[in-house]
């Protein structure tokens, strides 16, 4: 009888049982003198003693305001020293801190703050093409005419306090800069006596899934979700208090936030932000310079970075970990990140913002072959099976939906039961919507979404398979293969393709390299040749806009064949 598909994650190393608040100022007490945060584009630099006295004058300020533990407060702003800062003491004065993604406009502002119910908005003066207090602005006029901390809105009628970043002032708003004051020794101990009350399993974060149809859902998390996530994938790339991480990506996601500054604090480690986004050469110069010795990033920043003009200009030889994750890695950008960034014990996550988010990780000793065509195995603690459109485990090597279940997942969808009882079944499991196989030795391999797969004339097609395929082609920089509506069979392969600077490409060529390599109802029946994918703020490729835009452009419908 063939073994199933589940697998746990047994572990002597116990959980922790602490609030962030509790955590943090332990290990704020233990790593004192060395550094905490690295700002590139702030100059910020603050041990961890200097960290503590900033987090808890922001803390003492916020319960000051008035704002109580379980009261919402939104963040909206790119990565930078305030981000960090609120996410550390809204932690310990209890507050449910609410991620707003930084490309979010007025539209999508506006029902994330009512979904929740924010009591308070911090929020950056501007960033890119968005200018942050025009927005807040146009929903809130009477910002023009309160006083601050007194707003009453029309339409943001929980919304009562504005913060805004920097040190200049804007009308019916508190300054941030403002609230760093020095606390009082009555205000310190208040804080101090409030920390003993919370509780590891009370929600401390919101942060807003990008669904592709409906509403953003609010994926509610608790201390013991992040706090443990952060701390177990640290373990798993071998973190410790020597270590300095380059943290690119975002911090409003699970990725910058929690693998990011929560890896960190439970270490000792550094967190270096090189830029308020992702920049490859403001990477390159921040690895370099601050000798970082672990990086972060979705494979197209990888990419970027590694084809940017003056790589081979800086030394980063200084790095030997770091996480790729986010999208499917494609296994020759793994194989130049390891020889061309020193990366030897970079290591693949798998994982969702519903479950902290990592589920699966690959070792740094695991054999490159395991950690290039892999997730790699069960994070400690986590469970998860592989089940068929029945729900029933499947046999090892077989496809089906991941679930997983355990100390990482989710309380729930803030202000949702429906939705949450649509992912989350009566025995904990959280459904994922994602294809995987789990092999004999444990380790998982994403297929893809069970969205994405393309059925054509009955046969189930893996886009992840034929990406992985086309990226073998030396004049293939980067690949997104989708399913378009065909009246024949149903679905047909379409493949965006973007060609290496320099390189001349077309589809016959593409095509050929296919043939006789990967069977013919494999080989894409489209081929576009593109610049750029549409992309998330996160660096998630947005699979739908291609899809929808090639139905355009074809003039197909979504009618499928029985």
């Amino acid at each position: 009888m063939n073994a199933s598909s589940y697998v746990h994650g047994a572990s002597q190393t116990p959980l922790i049982g602490e609030t962030i608040g509790r955590f943090f100022d332990a290990a704020c007490a233990r790593h004192g003198a060395r550094d905490a945060l690295v700002v590139r584009h702030q100059g910020v630099r603050l041990s961890y003693a200097e960290l503590k006295q900033k987090v808890d004058a922001l803390a003492c300020a916020l319960m000051r305001l008035g704002l109580a533990p379980g009261e919402r407060i939104g963040i909206w702003a790119q990565n930078r020293m305030e981000w960090t800062l609120t996410q550390f003491a809204t932690a310990k004065a209890g507050l449910v801190l609410v991620n707003i993604n930084p490309a979010y406009r007025r539209a999508e502002l506006e029902y994330a703050l009512n979904k929740v119910g924010c009591r308070a908005l911090i929020l950056s003066p501007a960033f890119k093409t968005s200018n942050y207090l025009e927005m807040i602005a146009d929903l809130a006029p009477e910002l023009a005419h309160c006083a601050p901390g007194q707003l009453v809105s029309e339409r943001l009628p929980a919304l009562q306090m504005v913060i805004r970043m920097g040190a200049e002032r804007s009308p019916g708003m508190f300054g941030f800069d403002a609230l760093l004051k020095a606390p009082t020794r009555d205000e310190l101990q208040a804080l101090d006596a409030l920390g003993e009350t919370l509780q590891f399993d009370e929600p401390i974060n919101i942060q807003f899934t990008s669904g592709t149809t409906g509403h953003p859902k609010g994926a509610t998390l608790s201390h013991h979700n992040i706090l443990n996530n952060g701390f177990f994938v640290g373990e798993a790339i071998g973190l410790t208090a020597e270590d300095r991480l380059c943290i690119p990506v975002p911090l409003y996601h699970c990725f910058g936030m929690v693998m990011g500054n929560l890896g960190c604090l439970t270490h000792g480690a550094a967190m270096v932000y090189p830029a308020e986004a992702f920049e490859p050469l403001a990477c390159l110069q921040t690895v370099a310079e601050e000798r970082c010795t672990g990086l972060y990033g979705v494979p197209t920043m990888f990419i970027a970075m590694l084809d940017h003009p003056e790589f081979a200009g800086f030394d980063l030889s200084t790095l030997r970990t770091g996480i790729m994750a986010g999208s499917p890695c494609p296994t020759e950008v793994m194989k130049r990140v390891v020889d061309k960034m020193h990366m030897g014990q970079v290591t693949i996550a798998y994982g969702m913002t519903e479950t902290s988010p990592v589920s699966f990780q690959s070792g740094m000793d695991d054999p490159l072959e395991r950690r290039v065509s892999t997730v790699g195995r069960i994070q400690p603690h986590c469970e998860v099976k592989i089940v068929d459109t029945d729900g029933r485990i499947v046999p090892r090597g077989t496809p089906g939906e991941l679930c997983t279940r355990g100390y990482s997942v989710m309380l729930g969808y803030w202000g949702d039961e429906a939705r949450t009882a649509e992912a989350i079944d009566r025995a904990g499991w959280m459904h994922t919507g994602d294809l995987a196989t789990v092999d004999a030795d444990g380790y998982c391999n994403i297929v893809g979404r069970i969205k994405d797969m393309v059925i054509r004339g009955g046969e189930n097609l893996y886009p992840r398979e034929i990406e992985e395929f086309l990226y073998r082609h030396p004049q293939v920089l980067d690949v997104q293969v989708v399913g378009v509506p065909d009246e024949k069979y149903g679905e047909e392969l379409c493949a965006w393709i973007i060609v290496r600077e320099g390189e001349a490409l077309t589809e016959e060529a593409v095509r050929a390299f296919c043939q006789g390599q990967i069977a013919h109802h494999k080989i894409p029946r489209y081929i576009r040749f593109v610049d750029s994918f549409p992309m998330t703020v996160t660096g998630k490729i947005q699979k739908f806009q291609i899809r929808e835009q090639m139905k355009r452009e074809l003039g197909l419908d979504d009618a499928r064949t029985a």
